[in-house]
């Protein structure tokens, strides 16, 4: 009789870097493939296990499954059920969750420049241009929801200081903007590796900005 050969076992995934420094803790939670994307989304609000898999092209559901459960664990998202007539769950961020908005606003504006050329290869979400256009509208006084247009889609933002729990965008327009810009995505993208101005990119006509609140008068420079 043939011998029968066990399948070869995987070795269990380091949980640790066993390091007593603030880097390697850190990395300890998010450092995993996936789980800075699936923060990057939930930034947008409490998502059904079906959005976040259908905003996260290229993710299997049970590694999906894996660093959703990984997070609850660590502290960084909450589960809750819909009420009726929704039945159905939603993954949140807490406020420990939240806090890596910064986080994540430094490595996109890090990974700009890697942007220059889109492979065809490369999906796309509206969405995902939030945290570039953030970095540029930083030190926006006026506080407000702004709808953006792309070719690509639209989203919208939120300007001014973000408080933990709320959404910092949002994919489609706001039913409560106050103010809209549209813009083309290489411009956005532009603006979040510094290489374009938002206040110039409005006066040379690249951004139209319309609206009559103050966030809209202030885009505009009015």
């Amino acid at each position: 009789m043939p011998r029968q050969t066990q399948p070869a076992t995987r070795p269990a995934r380091r949980r640790s870097y066993d390091q007593f420094c603030a880097g390697a803790r850190a990395l300890d939670a998010v450092g995993d493939r996936w789980t800075l994307l699936i923060v990057r989304e939930l930034l947008a609000g409490p998502r059904r296990y079906t959005d976040l898999h259908a905003d996260l092209p290229g993710v299997s559901t049970d590694v999906l499954a894996s660093r959703l459960k990984d997070m609850e664990k660590g502290g960084l998202v909450t589960r809750r059920k819909l009420p009726p007539p929704a039945a159905a769950s939603v993954y949140e961020l807490t406020a420990r969750g939240h806090g890596l908005l910064p986080v994540l606003a430094a490595l996109a504006e890090w990974g700009a420049p890697a942007l220059a050329e889109r492979r065809p290869t490369d999906a796309v979400r509206a969405h995902w241009f939030a945290l570039p256009l953030l970095g540029a509208l930083k030190g926006t006084a006026a506080t407000g929801v702004l709808d953006v247009h792309l070719d690509e889609g639209e989203f919208h933002i939120r300007t001014g200081e973000a408080t933990a729990g709320e959404p910092v965008y949002g994919d489609g327009p706001a039913a409560d903007a106050d103010a809209r810009i549209a813009l083309d995505a290489e411009l956005c993208l532009a603006l979040g590796r510094g290489e374009a101005v938002f206040a110039e990119a409005v006066g040379d006509g690249r951004i139209e900005v319309s609206g009559d609140s103050p966030l809209a008068k202030e885009l505009r420079g009015s």
